[in-house]
């Protein structure tokens, strides 16, 4: 029962925030909350909780240390789903809540329970009109969030999935500054038009299954057992890839970002940074590339060439940027080209860097935003030209901007290290396992994708250390900024958690990484088997896979690592066992 209550706790505090009443107040005084004169520069009167936010700060913490509650009933041994949580909810459809949490998706679970209270933090500065329904958009957005991630329905992670334009539409709409209503009318219109073709593809696999076996289901665990013939798989596959590009986003599929991130608040920005952009990296690795093994293979190298060009075209144009929220938001489409680099490199460096990545990308950007809205609330600009110097103003939080800003940079030994030397590492072990017909463009070796990939972090730590010398060094030579205010009270408590895991994740990597083995284990494993019934498996009806790797017995780590290219000479199925057509007799499964 811990799972659906983290998804339920959050959403009864938006209930319980959306019935109070509008003039509530109950200040709650910051550590360092002091009487002090107004002046330019200086950030607004914010540094008390009012009712709302208190309520909604007590009900994210709670989910907090319920999500630490799953981390410590977490085997560290087993690769499967742990904490399954399964009950019909409309029987007649074959609709379950079906929850359940592996090494994939614990760390993204709990940076989402993590970062709600830090932008209740955040906000204390920043919002101050309508903080009740902040308050319940935050909310029911975290409990969207935590649900996308946890679904093994299809249809419950599809309703998640879109449930999270709601609140995050009017975090952007309402809350956000310039632009907002185009930035989030495009936010919208770019994600929901992916996730339409990808409910095309479920609607298919579910009718497609429920004609040939009598069982109407949109159970994750049972579907995936099943595969496809090749021709589908490609086109499937595809329906479910476009809406996760869209979401990651994978260049050029990017165009919505800038404007979302620029003009949304500080608040928005971080949760978009920290979570939200992982629900496409995590949908491909949960549920595309698992169900479609073939379709990925096929449609692999072409997305590796997406990605590299995202990670080059991201860093250049941050760099370009005059504009240090845009600038950031740029830097997101560069460090996600890494994260989908890792996912299709299909082999245990790969996969796992990619998944460290997500984290600490959510960690050391959600910072970067953070450190970019404090200034907003300061000065209400984002121009590079209207700041310099602030180093003699704002020491402790030029020491605190520093640290994450190296952090983002892939500096060793903080956590933006880890994920891209594993990314590097599995893209570099990596064959690309070419379509029949590809042109000379997509032929090439994986050192050269590699080497054109470790480009993006020499151009990261250009475009980071440029956003840090326009901001915090040189001359104070704006009179606007000689009144500015360093960071205190409730800001320096935001970025408390933020810094620990900055250097937890950068020195310290085995207890993240141990949680997350495991399941990559398993999956490259899994996928070996099914894309080998793939190869055999031409045309026709879906087929039942005849040996997936057992989620009962010990996982044993490869010595080798596991990629596309090896998968023929490496797993191979019992040639007694060829794959069977579906029956109605399956549907009992």
């Amino acid at each position: 029962m811990l799972l659906p209550l983290l998804i339920i706790l959050p959403l009864f505090g938006a209930i319980v925030v959306a019935l109070l009443p509008s003039m509530v107040v109950t200040p709650v005084s910051s550590p360092d909350d002091q009487p002090h004169a107004k002046q330019a520069g200086e950030p607004p009167s914010a540094s008390r909780f009012d009712g709302p936010r208190l309520i909604g700060m007590l009900f994210s913490l709670a989910n907090f240390f319920l999500s630490l509650v799953v981390l410590s009933k977490f085997r560290t041994d087993f690769g499967g789903m742990q904490l399954v949580y399964n009950k019909p909810w409309i029987a007649s459809l074959g609709i379950h809540v079906h929850l359940g949490v592996d090494g994939i998706s614990l760390w993204l679970v709990l940076l989402s329970t993590l970062i709600i209270p830090v932008v209740f933090l955040s906000s204390l500065s920043a919002i101050h009109t309508r903080a009740k329904e902040f308050v319940v958009a935050v909310l029911v957005l975290e409990s969207a969030m935590i649900g996308a991630l946890l679904s093994l329905d299809l249809f419950l992670f599809y309703v998640f999935y879109e449930l999270i334009l709601i609140p995050m539409y009017f975090l952007i709409g309402i809350w956000g500054h310039g632009r907002r209503i185009y930035a989030a009318v495009k936010f919208v219109l770019f994600t929901a038009v992916g996730s339409l073709l990808m409910l095309v593809g479920i609607i298919f696999i579910y009718v497609t299954h429920g004609r040939l076996t009598g069982n109407y289901t949109f159970d994750y665990m049972t579907l995936s057992q099943f595969i496809w013939n090749q021709h589908a798989q490609v086109w499937l596959f595809a329906s479910f890839a476009i809406a996760f590009a869209i979401k990651v986003p994978l260049f050029p599929l990017h165009t919505w970002l800038p404007d979302a991130h620029t003009q949304a608040p500080t608040s928005g920005s971080v949760i978009l940074a920290a979570v939200l952009l992982k629900m496409g990296t995590y949908g491909f690795i949960r549920f595309a590339i698992p169900m479609f093994p073939y379709g990925a293979s096929i449609l692999a190298p072409y997305l590796v060439w997406l990605s590299v060009i995202g990670i080059v075209y991201g860093a250049l144009v941050a760099y370009a940027q005059r504009d240090a929220k845009k600038l950031v938001a740029y830097s997101s489409v560069s460090h996600l080209g890494f994260v989908m680099l890792g996912v299709f490199a299909m082999n245990q460096e790969g996969l796992q860097g990619s998944i460290y990545q997500m984290v600490g990308h959510g960690i050391s950007t959600g910072g970067l935003f953070l450190v970019i809205g404090i200034l907003y609330n300061r000065r209400h600009t984002h121009l590079l030209s209207e700041f310099g110097g602030l180093w003699k103003k704002m020491p402790l939080f030029g020491a605190i901007f520093m640290l994450v800003m190296l952090s983002s940079a892939g500096l060793p030994g903080l956590n933006g290290f880890v994920g891209e030397f594993l990314v590097l590492i599995g893209m570099f072990k990596h064959a690309i396992a070419l379509p029949s017909g590809a042109t000379i463009f997509f032929t090439a070796h994986p050192v050269i994708i590699t080497a054109l990939a470790a480009t993006g972090v020499i151009f990261g730590a250009l475009y980071l250390l440029h956003l840090f010398q326009k901001l915090m060094l040189g001359t104070l030579s704006n009179p606007d900024n000689e009144n500015i205010t360093d960071i205190r009270g409730w800001d320096i408590v935001a970025f408390v958690p933020i810094i620990v895991l900055i250097v937890w994740m950068g020195v310290y990597p085995k207890p993240f990484l141990s949680r997350i083995a495991p399941s990559t284990v398993q999956m490259t494993q899994e996928f070996a088997a099914k894309f080998e019934a793939s190869e055999a498996h031409r045309e026709g009806l879906p087929v039942r896979v005849p040996e997936l790797v057992s989620t009962s017995r010990p996982l044993v780590t490869p010595s080798v690592s596991t990629s596309f290219a090896s998968i023929k000479r490496r797993f191979r199925l019992h040639r007694n066992t060829s794959p069977r057509p579906l029956s109605r007799e399956d549907a009992s499964l």
